[in-house]
This record gives structure tokens, C-alpha cells and sequence, in this order.
């Protein structure tokens, strides 16, 4: 069994190129394949709830903050979310639990010759799997967060129950423009006609592209950080967490409009327990103490800036940082957000994106940072813990693909 489910996950992974792995190449600009793998599965989708989660930052984190809520009050809960941080199910779960690697082997085996006929990416047919796992399940309901984007990504064929959009920041400048304005316009392609939208941070540049999204479509649109005032403790605790919370928060009292029963104990419960109902992982994570070691999956500009703010405020005598990076990101932009008093271990994630350890250094350098290479995360992970006291910190992160391999 596992070397058959080993065997076809590495199929999937040949087939179009994966984006977390090639980057552009497996961009795609329509959402015929998925129209058209929707139908051949007899409309999944369309037998299922669900609530469609976008965002620059913190949509992983919300999906799984609203799943947990939905656990405790005692629905059936599928939760699809990207990228994988240890194995491909993960992506595909249901209260919790990851699908079978008896599910993900059938589906393939069943739809392999059309979707080599019609030349589907790895994204689609997870996207298919997805739908198709949910609506054999029955779920009362289905968190699906967005892969890339919004308008041209593969999940948006379903009509949800709620839209939401945690923030916007820039991101995959290359596929969704270069303002924020040209990038809320495609986040903001998952707001569906009087399906209410859930806005996490009201932004002055994004604002305004919304509402009118919002008008064209006669959604009613609700500004979460505006309207949620209660503190809600959680087991995730980044401090970046709060707005997420707020967006979760927010969406469960649309849902409620919608004859959902959620009691306030279950938000409660449900916010206090993410990593135990979902498995979450990789978010302000402390893997040990003596020396502390936290990872965090942030790499772009705004999830950056939270978590070396939140660096700033914990309590060592020397700071070690393991850092590595995909080879999409605007360097210049990034670098100066992190403290120049630290030691640095550069290394390269192992996938195609990641970004040379060499180049990652020289950049670094050149701004008066200082460090050495090595040759794997482990490798870089391992130097820290030697090189470490007990009372100093340990950072892991730049890249979602950096945290996987310590985790």
C-alpha cells in the first residue's frame, strides 16, 4: 500500500508542473480544466457547503481557525488547504483526520486516463479529489482555502456559503499584478453573486476595490477587524494571529444567519484548540525550549514584518536564525525586516523553487548581515543547536518548504 500510494503521489507530482515546485510554468490562466474535471465527477461541488478562504497571509491559518469552530459545535468539518508541510493528504481532511491513501490511490486509478487526456495539473486534479472526497462524505460543510489568487484559481467553481478575504499584500506579482489594487481585484474574483464576504483587514488601497466588487455582485460585505471587538485567546500565538481570529469570528456569524448552530463555547473551544481539531502546524511553532526553537512559515513582506516584530519581544541572549527562501522572492524588499544581531545559517529548501544558499548569503552580507552557508535545513538546524546556549533562540523559517523539513 504505501509504495502504491508513494507511486501514484509521484505521478501526480509529474504530471503539469506543480506551482509550489516550478513556480510560473505552472500557472494556469483559465478555469476550463477544472469546468470541465468538475463534470466529469458529476459536480461535486455542488453537494457539499462550503466557505472559500483567500489572502495575501493568514488564510491558512483562518481555514483552520473556522474548521475547528465547526468541529466543536459539533459538524462534520472537510477542510482543503495548500501546500503540504510533511505528506499530500494533508491537504484534504476531514474533521482533522487526513483522506486514506486507500481514497487518494482509487481516485486516481479511476480518473487517470482523463486526466492525461486533458492534460490536468497536479492542482487540479487535488482540486477534484477534494470535491469529490467531500461530497462522498456527506460533510455538513467544507473549508476550502485558495490555492493562488482567487478569480482564475481552481477552487472557484463553488458558490459558498461565505467569501473570505483575510488581506492583501504583494504577492506572485508576476500572475496577480503589481499593485494592491490589481491584486485585490483577483482575490477578490471569489466574491460571488449575494454571497456575503468577510473582509479581514480593512486596507485604504484595497478598501474601495471590494466594495465595489461587492455592489456588482449585490454581496453584503462586512470588515472583520471593524466589527469584532471581543479578545479571543487561541492556542496558535502569534501575535498575527489576532486578525485571524477576528476574520473567523466574523464568518461563523454570517454562517449563523444561515441556521448554523454555534454556540459561544464552541468559538471559544474551537480557537483554544486548532492544532488538536486540525493538526496545524508550522505557525509560531515552539519545537523546543532550552534552547527555544520557533518556526514560522511567513515569506513574504506583511507575514515577515509580524513575526520579526513579535522576535523582537521574546527574551534571549543570542539570536540564531536557520533561513532559507524560494527563488520567486524580491530579496531587496525583505532583508532589512530581519535583526542584523543574529548569527545566520543559510540553506536552500530541497525543491526546484529554492532559492541557492550562495546567492541568499551574498545578499545578505552585502547589507552587513553575517553567517554561513550549509548544504541542507537539517544540516543548518543542527549547526544552531550546537552552536546555541541554552538561554539563547533559535528562529526557522523564510519559507513554508524550510519549515517542512525540521517539522
Amino acid at each position: 500500500m504505501c509504495i502504491e500510494y508513494r507511486d501514484t503521489i509521484n505521478w501526480m507530482f509529474s504530471q503539469l508542473p506543480m506551482y509550489q515546485n516550478k513556480g510560473k510554468s505552472a500557472y494556469k490562466e483559465d478555469l476550463l480544466n477544472t469546468i470541465k474535471l468538475s463534470k466529469h465527477l458529476d459536480l461535486p461541488e455542488t453537494n457539499f457547503k462550503s466557505i472559500h478562504v483567500a489572502g495575501t497571509n493568514g488564510k491558512g491559518s483562518t481555514s483552520h481557525m473556522i474548521a475547528s469552530i465547526l468541529q466543536e459545535a459539533g459538524y462534520t468539518v472537510g477542510l482543503y488547504t495548500s501546500p503540504h508541510l510533511k505528506d499530500f493528504r494533508e491537504r484534504i481532511k476531514l474533521n482533522g483526520k487526513s483522506v486514506s491513501k486507500q481514497f487518494v490511490i482509487q481516485f486516481i486509478k479511476k480518473n487517470k486516463s482523463f486526466f492525461e487526456t486533458n492534460s490536468l495539473s497536479f492542482f487540479e486534479m487535488t482540486v477534484g479529489m477534494a470535491f469529490d472526497y467531500y461530497a462522498k462524505q456527506k460533510v455538513d460543510i467544507a473549508v476550502i482555502e485558495v490555492g493562488l489568487g482567487g478569480r482564475l484559481d481552481s477552487t472557484n467553481i463553488i458558490v459558498p456559503e461565505v467569501s473570505v478575504i483575510t488581506n492583501i499584500g504583494l504577492e506572485h506579482t508576476q500572475f496577480l499584478g503589481y499593485t494592491l489594487k490589481e491584486i485585490a481585484f483577483e482575490k477578490g474574483g471569489i466574491i460571488k453573486p449575494n454571497v456575503p464576504v468577510i473582509i479581514g483587514e480593512t486596507q485604504s488601497d484595497t478598501k474601495q476595490i471590494f466594495k465595489n466588487l461587492a455592489k456588482e455582485n449585490v454581496a453584503p460585505i462586512y470588515f472583520a477587524d471593524k466589527l469584532i471587538t471581543t479578545d479571543y485567546p487561541s492556542d496558535l500565538k502569534g501575535n498575527y494571529q489576532k486578525h485571524n481570529i477576528k476574520t473567523a469570528v466574523q464568518t461563523i456569524n454570517e454562517l449563523k444567519k444561515k441556521g448554523f448552530v454555534v454556540s459561544e463555547e464552541a468559538i471559544k473551544n474551537g480557537l483554544l484548540s486548532v492544532v488538536k481539531n486540525t493538526g496545524l502546524k508550522g505557525r509560531w511553532q515552539i519545537l523546543q525550549n532550552h534552547p527555544k526553537i520557533i518556526c514560522d512559515t511567513a515569506h513574504n513582506k506583511e507575514g515577515l514584518t509580524y513575526v520579526m516584530a513579535q522576535l523582537k519581544e521574546e527574551s534571549f541572549e543570542n539570536l540564531h536564525i536557520v533561513l532559507g527562501m524560494v527563488n520567486d522572492k524580491e530579496l531587496d524588499n525583505l532583508i532589512d525586516l530581519f535583526p542584523k544581531k543574529a548569527t545566520y545559517y543559510f540553506c536552500k529548501p530541497n525543491i526546484l523553487r529554492g532559492l541557492n544558499a550562495t546567492i541568499l548569503k551574498d545578499s545578505f552580507v552585502k547589507k552587513g548581515y553575517h553567517g554561513n552557508i550549509y548544504n541542507s535545513v537539517a544540516l543548518a538546524l543542527e549547526n544552531a543547536k550546537e552552536n546555541a546556549e541554552k538561554k539563547d533562540l533559535i528562529y526557522v523559517g523564510g519559507s513554508t518548504f524550510v519549515v517542512a523539513e525540521i517539522i
